[in-house]
């Protein structure tokens, strides 16, 4: 009896917070093979993209966008490829909150902290600035952000330096997991707490919301998700310049999506936390309660679950699973956490239930916890800080042990673990 009530509780909840903006838009579903095009031509695919017919012909436009999709699956290692940003730098300036909603509390926040940097009474942040290797026509998202966390040097001087990139929540604002950044630091975890492609400052003018990270225009959509993975992989490439050795990522939601196909991209992100995890990003957006706006686009159109699921197949979590696991036979034995949540009714619980299935079949050395609420109820007292100790201690927990790993290993062993992974980054 109690169950049966605090899971309506909880939904009742869970429902209020997903409703609660009323900028959501809805918007025509777009084939938008023209966000896909520039990767294509300069790689040879060309072929792939369909004549000037399929623009008029939405029959013809789906069977060639599932086509692009099982290409870029077939070439995912090309996909996700990119050239190494030759820009980084280091900018410091007063931190701004990006709000996407319009909610009265929220805009009375944004104004007091404009207000504080006006008048000098805030502190100035540092942010690593580089141009993102994916291109799209807005120069503001294209010049990536990430808040600069660094831990303080250890006493032990030969201790690896070791960092996490963070990324948060889709529509999340600038201040979003900042406080897990500084409680890494504390543990002497260097962070970089990544905006995603359309957030916070790299949000278009025209837009209240990051709706173009994901939406119902199909190829912008791909081509946001290989432009947060390459933006994360970047981010290692710049901490590795700074004499970082042992990296993680975090990711939350959308953010674990990226966090993943980031992660089974690059051998050497070995500290992997994934906070709301689902199997296909076309299941994910049709069957969620925050994303019923773009299913109502997609439906409008004619399309169904089953065939979005093929339209989104390149950048779904579940079509590189086996590649995750591919890392364990090199011996780079990936750490991972898997949070998922009973009442979740953005990324639903048996999507999570198959992520679980899926680690456990092939093989990855994973961990899950699961919290008693939902989706958007994860960020709310108590909820937020049973989640933020889940994560917290795993990060802990997980770099500990490369750093023991390190100790353990022949001089030689490292040696060669190091110029793999060298290797691999400058291919």
């Amino acid at each position: 009896m109690f169950r049966k009530q605090y899971a309506r509780w909880m939904y009742e909840w869970e429902t209020r917070l997903t409703t609660r903006d009323e900028n959501r838009i809805v918007r025509p579903l777009e084939w938008g093979f023209e966000w896909l095009e520039p990767f294509l031509d300069s790689h040879g695919f060309s072929s792939a993209l369909p004549g000037s017919e399929a623009t008029r012909n939405d029959a013809a436009a789906e069977a060639a966008m599932v086509r692009i999709n099982q290409l870029l699956i077939r070439h995912n290692d090309v996909f996700f490829s990119y050239e190494r940003p030759t820009d980084f730098r280091l900018e410091e300036r007063h931190p701004e909150l990006f709000p996407t909603n319009v909610r009265p509390e929220t805009l009375a926040k944004d104004a007091e902290i404009k207000r504080l940097s006006a008048e000098g009474k805030s502190s100035k942040a540092f942010f690593l600035r580089f141009t993102s290797p994916e291109r799209t026509p807005y120069p503001e998202n294209d010049m990536v952000n990430a808040r600069w966390y660094p831990a303080p040097e250890h006493k032990d001087p030969k201790r690896p330096k070791q960092a996490i990139v963070v990324m948060p929540q889709w529509n999340a604002d600038a201040f979003s997991h900042n406080s897990l950044c500084a409680i890494f630091n504390r543990m002497g975890i260097s962070a970089l707490r990544l905006s995603k492609p359309y957030h916070d400052i790299r949000r278009p003018a025209e837009l209240e919301r990051s709706d173009y990270a994901v939406s119902a225009n199909i190829g912008r959509t791909i081509s946001a998700c290989r432009q947060a993975v390459v933006d994360i992989r970047c981010c290692v490439d710049w901490l590795e310049s700074q004499g970082y050795e042992q990296f993680g990522v975090l990711g939350t939601s959308l953010g674990s999506c990226y966090a993943f196909l980031a992660s089974a991209h690059d051998k050497r992100i070995r500290v992997n936390a994934f906070n709301h995890a689902s199997t296909a990003f076309g299941d994910v957006v049709w069957a969620g309660q925050s994303t019923r706006h773009i299913r109502k686009a997609l439906e409008e159109a004619g399309l169904t679950q089953t065939r979005l699921r093929e339209l989104w197949s390149a950048v779904s979590p579940v079509s590189y699973y086996e590649r995750m696991a591919s890392d364990e036979a090199d011996g780079l034995r990936k750490k991972i956490l898997l949070v998922y949540a009973t009442y979740d009714l953005t990324f639903p619980r048996e999507y999570s239930l198959q992520v679980v299935d899926a680690f456990t079949r092939v093989g990855l050395n994973f961990e899950k916890r699961v919290l008693p609420c939902g989706h958007y109820t994860t960020g709310e007292t108590p909820f937020q800080y049973m989640d933020g100790w889940h994560m917290g201690w795993f990060v802990y927990r997980a770099f500990k042990a490369l750093r023991q790993e390190r100790a353990n290993a022949p001089a030689s062993g490292i040696d060669q673990q190091v110029e793999a992974e060298r290797d691999l980054v400058s291919r």
